[in-house]
């Protein structure tokens, strides 16, 4: 009988353990949250001095993933109306100095300027880059999770 028991209650906890481990995965697919959907931030007339486009980093892997287009403006980062990546945990948004950023690997050893944490998976953003950044030796934009250490999506920088 006491065998039963804790085989019961050994299942129980393995079984909740399991389905919250589950409900965590599947929270943001099933009740996504709302689009961004902020304007341009910038003085009127200004020109981008970069632009690039988030790409799909690891065919493979379905849930890490990015689309859409950035603008970079001298104290301005924006990501556009077409933005778009795989919802998870703690992702925030890089400037790397290193082009062609392809796996979690190539930011290692890496200095980059941290713009904040993201606030939406989807819809246009800006982010303030700090005052004294010199654009020009940033050459990749990272969308990195800091809780996984997981590289989500990047966008390789054209300076105009």
């Amino acid at each position: 009988m006491w065998r039963g028991i804790a085989i019961f209650l050994i299942g129980g906890v393995f079984g909740t353990g399991f389905g919250v481990a589950v409900g965590f995965f599947l929270f943001p697919y099933i009740f996504p949250p709302p689009e961004a959907m902020e304007q341009l931030a910038v003085e009127e007339g200004a020109a981008p001095v970069a632009a690039g486009t988030f790409i799909h980093a690891n065919p493979s892997d379905p849930i890490h993933y990015g689309k859409g287009a950035v603008k970079v403006f001298e104290s301005t980062l924006f990501l556009e109306d077409d933005f778009e990546v795989g919802p998870g945990p703690k992702y925030h948004v890089y400037l790397v100095p290193k082009a062609g950023i392809r796996a979690n690997g190539d930011l290692d050893n890496q200095m980059f300027v941290d713009l904040g944490r993201l606030r939406a998976f989807k819809g246009s953003q800006n982010y303030r880059i700090p005052e004294g950044t010199d654009l020009a030796s940033f050459k990749s934009l990272v969308i990195w999770c800091e809780q996984f250490n997981v590289l989500i999506s990047p966008a390789d920088l054209a300076f105009k």
